[in-house]
């Protein structure tokens, strides 16, 4: 599977959802689209860049496949728009309670002052049927000007009052009631208790986890030397002021650039790259001047992860800092290969965790936690829909319920890596393998030369092991390996030295046979 990384750039967000009218709609690409990530990472309003392209001959795994990784895959719509909510307006914009249209009159008493119930609205709304120019639900619009006189101002206050103040419903229709002069005391509201009993969030609680992890939770600015950028989250990996988080949304700083660390709290902290793995996609940082009483985030097992397990996912979508989500665990050992952005044309791979835990251009490098608390990933990429779009103001992606996070057994490896040498170390095969995934039944060793390297590297651990150019790896211990990106991903998730069963395809008949795994050090 071929993703995006969700990531970076902060395009403006969605609006609520608009107030039905009969004007014709605006076409949904006359609007403003925002734009994602780079360092690169989701959204509801735009995706994320094409991964590296990919060659059909394919890519050493020893050299981690980079080049000629597969092309990532469409993005979604460039316009994408939540449930009813109209596409291309600003946040906190008119459009939050947009005056209704005066050919949609207030609803008409029923004959006789006190019937009850209220005749039925009709089953499905003119702009639900695609009344005037407009989409159906979601689409843009020009609100009209209500008429002039009467009682409107009272509703439209009312409207108004109740689309920013979510769920101050009471309120709302108190301004209205007092608008329209109603004197009518007999109201049945009912108050919900407010005491500190009442209000106690239980330990273990999606609030108590949250309200715990923020303080150790950060947004990331990264700005190239040229001063472009974008946004991601890292989270405190150790009290020295390390923080761990995504390749693609440090690496347009890495070369000459600005890295700016802000907290929960608001205090902001410059930070310095301290190592980068391309293929990993995973980054340590450090903050040039780390407070003291740093808290770290507590890390679990990913290997005793299982699927329905709870999540909860923080980071700052669309720059919007400190967003917790919740969700569940999908799947496990999704191979998942993603772009860095553009930063160097080279793509990661990945035995992912799925969540279904909304994550958008903004959350990677954030934290995957259990119901513990305890981090299980490193959010990383998205599978946004499949249409239009693009990273960089092309467009971005939001979560359609597909998000992936390393496994933090895999990122704390690299982490060690990275911060006591600055370079990461890949396990290889010693062997070429094809990236092509389309139609692909398992991973092809090449049978010709990949950038003037042989296909199996003499003397090396698949040379040793008795594999040769255009035998097809069906499997790597349990796993089924249909690909050569699903190969280097679950190649990846071992150490060097480890030794792995192969289970391999040779004139129709198969074969298993143990490799112990070499080792590349850097990113090339």
């Amino acid at each position: 599977m071929s993703t995006e990384n969700e990531g970076n750039e902060v395009p403006q967000a969605p609006s609520a959802p608009p107030a039905p009218v009969d004007a014709p709609a605006v076409p949904a690409d006359s609007t403003d689209s925002g734009s994602v990530s780079g360092a690169a990472g989701p959204s509801a309003a735009a995706g994320p860049p094409a991964a590296a392209g990919s060659s059909a001959s394919g890519a050493s795994a020893a050299s981690q496949g980079h080049e000629g990784a597969p092309s990532a895959p469409a993005h979604a719509p460039s316009e994408a728009a939540p449930y009813g909510a109209p596409h291309g307006t600003s946040h906190g914009t008119a459009q939050h309670g947009a005056p209704q249209s005066a050919s949609h009159p207030a609803p008409q008493a029923a004959s006789g002052a006190g019937n009850w119930p209220p005749p039925q609205p009709p089953a499905v709304p003119s702009y639900a049927t695609g009344g005037g120019s407009g989409s159906g639900w979601g689409a843009s619009y020009h609100p009209q000007e209500p008429k002039p006189g009467g009682r409107r101002g009272g509703l439209v206050a009312a409207v108004l009052a109740a689309a920013l103040l979510a769920g101050g419903i009471g309120g709302g229709v108190g301004y209205w009631a007092a608008e329209r002069g109603d004197s009518d005391t007999n109201s049945t509201t009912v108050s919900a208790p407010d005491t500190p009993a009442d209000l106690k969030r239980e330990p273990g609680s999606v609030s108590d986890i949250a309200n715990k992890a923020l303080p150790s939770v950060v947004t990331i600015e990264a700005q190239s030397g040229g001063g472009e950028g974008g946004t991601g989250t890292g989270f405190v990996y150790d009290t020295q002021g390390h923080i761990l988080t995504n390749n693609h949304v440090v690496a347009s700083a890495a070369e000459g650039g600005k890295l700016q660390v802000t907290f929960s709290n608001g205090k902001k902290y410059a930070a310095e790259v301290i190592g980068r793995a391309e293929g990993y996609d995973v980054a340590v940082i450090k903050l040039k001047n780390a407070p003291s009483g740093l808290q770290p985030l507590k890390l679990g097992n990913s290997d005793r992860v299982a699927v329905g397990d709870s999540t909860i996912a923080i980071g700052a979508p669309f720059g919007l800092s400190n967003t917790v989500t919740t969700g569940i665990i999908s799947a496990k050992n999704r191979p998942v290969t993603s772009s860095d952005g553009g930063q160097s044309g080279k793509s990661s791979y990945m035995s992912a965790l799925q969540t279904d835990a909304s994550i958008n251009p903004g959350n990677s490098g954030g934290p995957l936690l259990d119901a513990r608390g305890a981090v299980i990933g490193i959010n990383s990429a998205i599978k946004p829909a499949e249409s239009g779009g693009g990273l960089g103001g092309q467009g971005q992606s939001g979560s359609i319920g597909l998000g992936f996070a390393i496994p933090v057994n895999q990122a704390k490896q690299v982490a060690q890596q990275l911060i006591k040498t600055g370079q990461p170390v890949y396990p290889v095969i010693g062997a070429s393998v094809s990236l092509q995934q389309e139609g692909a039944n398992g991973a092809t060793i090449s049978k010709e030369a990949v950038s003037g390297s042989e296909p199996v590297t003499p003397n090396g651990p698949a040379d040793k092991a008795g594999l040769k150019p255009g035998d097809v790896i069906t499997k790597l211990d349990d796993m089924v390996i249909d690909s050569g990106p699903t190969l280097i991903g679950q190649i990846w998730t071992h150490k060097p030295g480890d030794k792995v069963k192969i289970t391999y395809e040779r004139d129709g008949k198969e074969h298993t046979v143990d490799v112990t795994l070499g080792q590349r050090k850097g990113d090339s």
